[in-house]
């Protein structure tokens, strides 16, 4: 940054495009680079990410600062979000433009996706500037789904020159050619301690209507990359809710294949990770995890070593000590987690979140039974 003003806008303007893989939540998650995305800030998520226990790191996205951002409007009339800040220590302005604006090019029109156009099971194809499909053959379309609702909220509520603060985050699934993710609402509880008497009622029946009761968790989104078509597989939250235990399990299971088979080499990683996770999660004392998602990612590209083996390549030996199949197991979304010493808990809670623990623990047992064919 030296010999460089701190103002110039060839170093503050980012543009923000929708997240293409966030598959639920309602806030919209905008890609700020290649690494990084960011949503807009609650005061009680950033207290959560800036008072992080250590043992908890490993298994949250990295938090990378706040930046500032505000509405545009391009030439064409249509509205786009763009970052606007004098710098941060991890130099995030230095932002790949390999990417462009090509994706999702009809994303800030301001047109609200109505619910309904989102049940289905196959995604539309989307086009560069130029008319060209991309790499991948398909998008969840629920970031941009998201993305249309918050530009409506912000435009109609506020001047283009308002300033918003958004938080910046690892993107945790950068790693990933074909990003298959599984979001989990963890717990028996979504609603957090401020909320309204009506909003609890309504997050109590959600519960009490779903495997969030049954069982601790149920299914807030789903991305899985079929092999065989070359295309997303994608479930949203309004399925999600209508899910029996059994149909939970049986998603699960869907979640674990690739159009061409059942990907048994991820169960053992996977299950390794959660137990992981479990044991960090019974350490926490006074945390609440209210309405968080836990996210299970691995590649839909499958291992190459999964193909039959011929006589001059024999079979690879397994390798517990790795992790061949390169899962990862993130919580996310923190905007109603309450411990001891946040601002929004006036009352801390004793001891671990039991109900985050229920729900830990049967994704465990249901993961180990598909493990052994059941």
């Amino acid at each position: 940054m030296v010999g460089q003003s701190p103002l110039s806008p060839e170093l503050l303007a980012v543009p923000l495009e929708p997240f293409v893989h966030q598959v639920g939540g309602h806030t919209s998650m905008l890609r700020y680079d290649e690494h990084t995305v960011c949503k807009p800030l609650v005061s009680q998520e950033l207290s959560f990410y800036e008072s992080l226990p250590w043992a908890m790191r490993q298994f949250t996205p990295q938090y990378k600062g706040v930046v500032s951002v505000h509405l545009k409007r391009d030439s064409l009339g249509n509205l786009t979000l763009v970052a606007t800040s004098p710098g941060t220590e991890h130099g995030l302005l230095r932002r790949s433009h390999t990417q462009g604006t090509k994706t999702f090019r009809d994303s800030c029109s301001g047109k609200v996706l109505l619910r309904t156009d989102l049940q289905y099971h196959t995604d539309p194809l989307l086009e560069d500037a130029n008319g060209n499909q991309p790499e991948r053959k398909s998008y969840n379309p629920w970031g941009l789904h998201c993305h249309r609702q918050h530009l409506n909220r912000m435009s109609s509520k506020h001047n283009e020159n308002k300033l918003h603060q958004f938080l910046l985050l690892e993107n945790v699934v950068s790693k990933y050619s074909y990003p298959c993710i599984l979001d989990l609402k963890m717990g028996t509880r979504q609603h957090g301690d401020d909320a309204s008497e009506e909003k609890k009622a309504r997050h109590i029946k959600k519960c009490e209507q779903s495997t969030s009761a049954s069982l601790g968790v149920r299914i807030c989104g789903m991305q899985v990359y079929q092999a065989d078509t070359g295309h997303f597989l994608c479930k949203d939250k309004y399925f999600g809710r209508k899910l029996s235990p059994e149909g939970f399990r049986q998603t699960l299971r869907q979640f674990l294949c690739s159009g061409n088979q059942l990907r048994t080499d991820l169960l053992e990683p996977i299950i390794l990770r959660l137990k992981a996770l479990l044991s960090v999660i019974r350490k926490q004392s006074s945390y609440r995890f209210y309405s968080s998602s836990l996210l299970i990612i691995y590649d839909g590209q499958e291992p190459k070593e999964s193909a039959a083996p011929s006589d001059h390549h024999p079979p690879l030996p397994k390798s517990h000590g790795a992790n061949p199949a390169r899962v990862d197991v993130r919580m996310i979304d923190f905007a109603h987690t309450t411990f001891k010493g946040s601002k929004g808990s006036p009352t801390p809670y004793d001891g671990p979140d039991h109900g985050y623990i229920f729900g830990l623990e049967n994704l465990i047992k249901i993961l180990q039974s598909l493990s052994e064919g059941k």
